[in-house]
């Protein structure tokens, strides 16, 4: 995944507004959407999740390990 996390948003000719996260993962997602009614003055109806729900993020350690030489 590239980029910043970012949130896609679309008024539609009938003035109804839908949203989409992009570059989120797992459930993080709902934390936008309160944030999102908030500043529409609006109420959810409906949701659902996207693929990059079920992905989750990894973490690569660079590991360095002593091995003694005898």
């Amino acid at each position: 995944m590239t980029g910043q996390p970012r949130v896609v948003v679309t008024v539609n000719p009938d003035g109804s507004v839908s949203a989409e996260t992009q570059g989120l993962l797992g459930e993080s997602c709902l934390d936008y959407v309160a944030v999102l009614e908030d500043l529409l003055g609006a109420r959810t109806v409906r949701s659902a999740y996207t693929a990059d729900r079920d992905r989750v993020a990894t973490v690569v350690a660079d590991e360095q390990h002593d091995v003694d030489r005898a």
